[in-house]
């Protein structure tokens, strides 16, 4: 979807329409949660603080999310996807990938297909979609952001090398800033770049990323579409109103976060044996810390004493603004589905 939640509420409120928005708080600690392309324009985006939006942004309005409203409009996007195909792998509120080799609209062109779907969106919801087509969820990823807003592109197996070659690897689906910057210290700027590396070279340079890194660089993404997908884990974090740099301040601030977590896992009726501290400090850096235990647990008491453990071990030389926690290597398994070979897949 474009702009998901900024579109609905310029859809919901037509006096916001053509104006530069962003959905998220407006207080000295908010962050951006979307941004309308009219405020992209002046480099608005989302996980950015609302002071920084201000200020980049004079004019911007700053709406309070609705949640509840963005799940709806989800659901009624889901159901039209469910119409052409059951092989759905939701990723959030507003991006799916889907399997169309079979479809039940028998539709021999996924490209006219995700036309469809798209104008099928508009119809019912009055929001615009943007549609990547390809060989494989990772072509159809980055394909998808080509055209934004309200646009699609598709990459054959033919166009593979003519579309990743010139690519700037910060463009990458999975290489992130800081893999970026490493890249580039490297010497490594293109997909171009990217493939010219040995299997090796990348190995010795990205530990078990090396693999994947060489992969993608030549179109190559063997993942199928999982209309199964269960999470890898669940979390919950906080930002705190004032930063907080003393001990017992921070152990307080923890035990809320470790309960809602705690919560969550029972609600799923699943466990974790990794337990993960994130801290966000005062100047924005940001670290992670887990334990693995032998066992299972969705206890209160022993992910807050883990969690706790992993907060005292950290030398706290700068006050933090946000803790989270999370708990993964969850005992659920996904059914593993037969092996397809899929020629193509659309992704919203």
């Amino acid at each position: 979807m474009d702009a998901f939640y900024a579109s609905v509420e310029q859809l919901d409120n037509p006096a916001l329409k053509r104006k530069p928005i962003a959905v998220g708080g407006s207080s000295e600690r908010g962050v951006v949660a979307a941004a309308s392309y009219e405020a992209r324009k002046f480099g608005v985006k989302s996980a950015m603080s609302s002071v920084l939006a201000a200020k980049m942004c004079p004019d911007l309005i700053f709406i309070k999310p609705r949640f509840d409203r963005y799940r709806a409009v989800s659901q009624q996007i889901r159901e039209i996807f469910l119409e052409y195909t059951d092989m759905v792998e939701p990723l959030s509120l507003d991006e799916a990938y889907l399997d169309v080799t079979q479809n039940k609209k028998n539709m021999p062109s996924a490209t006219l297909l995700a036309k469809e779907i798209r104008a099928k969106i508009l119809e019912k919801t009055g929001l615009t979609a943007s549609a990547g087509i390809s060989i494989n969820k990772f072509l159809a990823k980055i394909a998808s952001d080509f055209n934004k807003p309200n646009g699609q592109k598709t990459v054959t197996e033919a166009d593979i090398d003519d579309f990743l070659l010139p690519l700037k690897i910060q463009k990458f689906h999975g290489i992130g800033k800081v893999t970026t910057e490493k890249m580039r210290s490297l010497g490594i700027f293109t997909g171009a770049d990217l493939r010219n590396q040995s299997l090796e070279f990348l190995n010795l340079n990205f530990g078990n990323r090396g693999e994947y890194y060489y992969n993608i660089a030549r179109g190559i993404h063997l993942s199928e579409v999982n209309p199964n997908r269960l999470a890898k884990s669940v979390g919950a974090e906080n930002t705190f109103e004032s930063n907080l740099s003393e001990e017992n301040d921070l152990q307080n601030a923890l035990l809320p976060i470790v309960e809602k977590v705690a919560q969550r896992l029972q609600k799923k009726n699943v466990k974790g044996k990794t337990i993960t501290l994130k801290i966000k400090f005062e100047d924005f850096n940001i670290i992670t810390r887990s334990i693995t235990r032998q066992h299972f647990t969705d206890d209160v008491e022993e992910i807050f004493s883990t969690a706790s453990e992993l907060l005292k071990n950290e030398p706290l030389e700068k006050s933090i603004r946000l803790l989270g926690v999370s708990v993964s290597q969850l005992n659920i398994h996904a059914k593993k589905e037969i092996q397809l070979k899929i020629p193509f897949h659309d992704f919203f």
